[in-house]
């Protein structure tokens, strides 16, 4: 992949535990700089689920392998163009091994 397919910028987020007092309460901090990443969605869907439809949707991220992504967990979290993904797979593509990373990651739609 060649750097003019990178054209968006994503974030990542990481939860930090934070003492607000009363204990400790998860909040999600920048983790690291904006990059460059591809983006292709990959699959939508909507659902019943406790007498509510939500929607979501399925879009794959492709960014650089170095030392920073490298250490990206499922844990972790992606925002791109204002939307908030959850990281659901991480892994290296076959043919670009030690170069690119694909992340799977899963947004509301709805929202």
């Amino acid at each position: 992949m060649n750097a003019g397919k990178l054209d968006r910028r994503v974030q990542f987020r990481r939860a930090v535990l934070v003492d607000d007092g009363y204990g400790s309460v998860q909040e999600w901090h920048d983790h690291g700089d904006p990059i460059p990443a591809a983006k292709r969605d990959v699959s939508d869907a909507e659902k019943w689920q406790a007498a509510e439809v939500s929607a979501s949707i399925t879009t794959r991220f492709t960014v650089r392998w170095n030392s920073f992504t490298s250490d990206l967990d499922p844990k972790d979290r992606l925002i791109c163009e204002g939307r908030d993904y959850n990281i659901v797979g991480i892994k290296e593509t076959p043919e670009r091994r030690r170069r690119m990373l694909e992340l799977t990651c899963v947004a509301r739609a709805d929202q």
